[in-house]
């Protein structure tokens, strides 16, 4: 399964793959911003910006039980990205999970911006 991803510019990319991988996981709308995460992540290019970005959000759910509802990129750079990522504690009853994303991959991935805008193609092992 994929995300595709665009934004006006790069972050707002990087944070619409974010809401896309939640919504393969999570149904959003169930999801109140309550609780504030910081991040801060750093690699070698925008791809392993882009895998390390979506595995840490991955991470927050699956290793922190944390329901991930709104990211901003802070900071963007092709080595590192800062970002917020607001949200809540699971909840079994509350948030109904749809589908088990186990990875991230780098399988056909491009992170591209042009005068139009950013676009991100991403592929998840599921």
């Amino acid at each position: 399964m994929g995300i595709e991803a665009h934004g006006s510019n790069l972050k707002e990319a990087f944070e619409q793959a974010a809401v896309g991988l939640i919504a393969i996981i999570l149904d959003p709308s169930k999801i109140e911003n309550i609780e504030t995460k910081k991040v801060q992540i750093y690699a070698s290019d925008f791809e392993q910006l882009l895998v390390k970005w979506l595995t840490e959000v991955l991470y927050f759910y699956d290793g922190k039980k944390f329901a991930s509802g709104k990211f901003e990129i802070e900071t963007l750079t092709p080595k590192s990205l800062t970002a917020i990522i607001k949200g809540e504690n699971f909840n079994n009853t509350k948030h109904t999970t749809k589908m088990d994303v186990k990875a991230i991959t780098y399988h056909q991935i491009l992170v591209q911006e042009k005068g139009d805008g950013g676009l991100i193609r991403v592929y998840l092992d599921i």
